[in-house]
């Protein structure tokens, strides 16, 4: 049975992520910081329906000691999500700097953390999959987003370059680059804003968090030749 670590698994991408993997039989580890309770029971329900394991692990995957205590549970895994992440809309000018450390800490700091663990279960095994899930803005780069953008530009860059480290070792590394998704992440917005990004998208839609899904589990079962890529899945809008 192959093994998929899953990390801000509570949200709504992460849940139709770890749903997806589910239906396909893989062995689940979740991660989430605060919805401890609400992610054990959709763990069980996974569990349940999908007759798989499915652990629950609680920590800040932007804490290194949390991720050391994560992987200390897992012995073996085949695919590594890092989809954790927060967002932050606001002048640069008015950012504190805990406020852009927090940021950076989740966004990307984790990723080094999560595959830093990742990479030696995956050698062992000479194959393995890490999958980032990255945004349009870390290509473009967005006014009022900007320490997002830069977070999530950071993430598409490791994935390029992580993917030439480990190639030769036959484990792949590509990101999504999410448009707008309609999850939490973009509850900020209002009907006229919401209004005005459908307008903007060829799609006239958001995207929704199964597709995210659908596509990652594609990356996990991609020809081994695909790698180091940034696949951007935003309804043509950039």
């Amino acid at each position: 049975m192959k093994t998929a670590l899953i990390t801000g698994a509570s949200g709504g991408i992460g849940k139709a992520i770890a749903l997806a993997f589910a239906q396909n039989g893989y062995q689940l580890y979740l991660t989430c910081q605060k919805s401890g309770d609400a992610l054990s029971a959709y763990a069980r329900e996974l569990a349940q329906n999908y007759h798989i394991p499915c652990h629950v692990m609680i920590g800040d995957i932007g804490n290194y000691d949390d991720v050391c205590q994560i992987f200390s549970r897992i012995s073996h895994l085949d695919v590594l999500i890092n989809n954790a992440g927060i967002s932050h809309i606001g002048l640069l000018s008015d950012m504190t700097p805990q406020e852009w450390r927090k940021l950076f800490g989740t966004n990307l700091d984790a990723c080094f953390y999560t595959c830093k663990h990742a990479i030696p279960l995956m050698l062992a095994n000479h194959s393995g999959r890490i999958i980032n899930i990255s945004s349009v803005w870390g290509n473009v780069g967005a006014s009022m987003e900007v320490a997002y953008s830069a977070t999530k530009g950071g993430m598409n860059a490791f994935t390029k370059a992580l993917a030439k480290e480990l190639a030769p070792s036959n484990i792949q590394v590509n990101a999504i680059a999410c448009g707008v998704i309609d999850t939490k992440m973009n509850s900020h917005l209002s009907p006229e804003e919401l209004d005005m990004l459908r307008a903007e998208i060829p799609c006239d839609r958001l995207g929704t968090p199964s597709e995210v899904a659908s596509l990652a589990l594609q990356l996990a079962q991609a020809p081994d030749y695909l790698t180091g890529q940034i696949l951007t899945l935003d309804g043509g809008w950039y």
